[in-house]
């Protein structure tokens, strides 16, 4: 594949980064470095202004006089890795309240930072609105189009309804490609499996080295660099603070300190346990997935499908990858979700619980499958959580060629229909 298939891609967060300009004065687009911001705000139109702030030569025009630049610069205005500029942000907010009313002005980007949080949450608070931006999802990848799913499950949609539209739209083998190769348009496009491991392992020293060094100066980056890879060993699982600083002689506050700054800059997904229920003892500690299963693997050293298949993460790798399709999938819809996991002390575990608007319910229960067909005795968890909880629908994400009804209340589906 070429470069010219990579710019024309068509992103599924696009129309809801439209709907968003057309609301608010300014609109802020973050996520992980490389996942095809830029791209995006290249496809805005000619009358855009762009402005790149790791050009240092747009860096220094602007930060000379950010008051008089915005008022040059007052429409159509693109700042492109905005964090490098914090004096930015108080002339942003004179610059949206001289006229507030107007929409549609500005678009920031943003990779990972805490400094472009802080900056929107104290100065821009009301003026903007905040979108995430993933690499590739599954369909994305596969140039489909988004999935009617998502929107059918928060509208209550009718069983008949949900299981039409379930249907897979990929090959079972599409989908194995995809979770062995992960989700980064550059590796994704390129036919080179050398450059594909390549560009993994530099991409994986430049967030360590470049992107971690620089936002936060402080951190040893090669205590940090053990974390990762140690990290990788624990995704799908539930995390245990004390045993990670054990295993790598620091304090339990670093390692907090440090699952935070992973999942802050996007490379891991951290999901709370659901502690919602009096009448189950449940455990109470988070657990989380590296968001890209091709990072996930290269971290492991899984040279290819074959050895994946056979190799003891296999089941939460495969689970992460579906985990992150799901989520992605609601985020470029503009819909609102919380995910959680679930387990109680008697043994009992749901791998995804999703809080949100689904029709008259606040909760969908997700079982995730790696074989081809759900076997109901091993879903008996799901079964009781949905009757508990008088969950209209719980879902079980498998390899399946089909959406099967499981159960009354349970719908199987597979996961080339995401």
């Amino acid at each position: 594949m070429n470069y010219y298939l990579h710019i024309m891609i068509e992103r599924h967060i696009q129309p809801l980064l439209q709907t968003l300009l057309t609301h608010f004065p300014c609109v802020v687009l973050t996520g992980v470095r490389q996942c095809g911001k830029t791209t995006l705000l290249n496809t805005l139109g000619s009358e855009w202004h762009h402005f790149d702030m790791e050009n240092s030569a747009d860096r220094q025009q602007l930060l000379a006089d950010p008051d008089l630049f915005l008022r040059l610069h007052d429409d159509k205005l693109v700042i492109d890795e905005a964090q490098l500029a914090p004096p930015l942000f108080s002339a942003l907010r004179v610059a949206i309240d001289r006229d507030r009313a107007r929409k549609g002005r500005f678009l920031l980007s943003g990779s990972g930072s805490p400094e472009l949080v802080t900056q929107i949450s104290e100065s821009l608070a009301g003026r903007v609105a905040r979108v995430e931006m993933s690499p590739l999802s599954l369909s994305e990848a596969w140039q489909q189009p988004p999935s009617a799913l998502y929107s059918l499950l928060t509208q209550g949609a009718p069983m008949p309804e949900l299981q039409a539209a379930a249907l897979a739209r990929l090959t079972v083998q599409q989908v194995r490609d995809f979770w062995f190769a992960g989700g980064y348009p550059e590796p994704w496009l390129s036919n080179s499996e050398e450059f594909r491991n390549l560009w993994q392992r530099n991409y994986i020293d430049t967030y360590l080295l470049r992107d971690i060094g620089a936002l936060f100066p402080s951190l040893n980056r090669d205590r940090f660099r053990q974390f990762v890879a140690l990290l990788s060993q624990h995704s799908g699982n539930i995390i245990n603070n004390a045993d990670i600083a054990r295993t790598l002689g620091v304090s339990e506050p670093t390692v907090r300190d440090w699952l935070r700054i992973a999942h802050d800059t996007y490379l891991w997904r951290h999901i709370p346990a659901w502690d919602r229920s009096a009448a189950k003892q449940l455990v109470k500690h988070p657990k989380g997935y590296l968001r890209d299963s091709g990072l996930l693997h290269r971290l492991l050293r899984i040279p290819d499908p074959q050895m994946l298949a056979t190799h003891p993460v296999v089941g939460k790798s495969w689970e992460g990858m579906v985990v992150e399709t799901l989520l992605r999938g609601f985020e470029n819809a503009g819909i609102e979700v919380e995910p959680f996991h679930y387990r109680t002390r008697g043994g009992a575990e749901i791998d995804l619980i999703l809080e949100g608007r689904f029709g008259n319910a606040q909760l969908l229960p997700v079982e995730i499958k790696l074989t081809q067909h759900g076997d109901k005795r091993a879903l008996r968890s799901l079964s009781e959580f949905v009757a508990t909880h008088h969950c209209p629908l719980g879902l079980v994400i498998n390899n399946d060629e089909r959406a099967r009804w499981l159960d009354e209340r349970i719908l199987a589906i597979p996961a080339a229909c995401l």
